[in-house]
């Protein structure tokens, strides 16, 4: 999935029903992840929602937008994810 995509707008978060931002992996992670242990998985995109402080996974290329598979973040993972968007 790519930011460009029209499926974005119109996918929405199922609590809330509002839209959600597409979060590509994290560089730096990834370069962490790399040193920490070679055969992890890369991880895949996600979709945000800001209000909610959640992240829904995304399966190969498959947003998973169930309630139970979004993921709550902590408050210090909600602004560097904030930061992230904003550029």
């Amino acid at each position: 999935m790519n930011a460009d995509d029209p499926l974005l707008k119109i996918l929405a978060c199922p609590l809330d029903k509002g839209p959600l931002v597409l979060l590509e992996p994290d560089e730096v992670l990834l370069d962490e992840a790399a040193e920490a242990a070679e055969a992890a998985p890369a991880p895949e995109q996600s979709l945000y929602n800001p209000r909610l402080h959640r992240r829904y996974p995304i399966v190969d290329g498959i947003p998973q937008l169930l309630p139970s598979s979004g993921e709550q973040v902590t408050e210090d993972e909600h602004e560097r994810l904030l930061k992230r968007t904003s550029t």
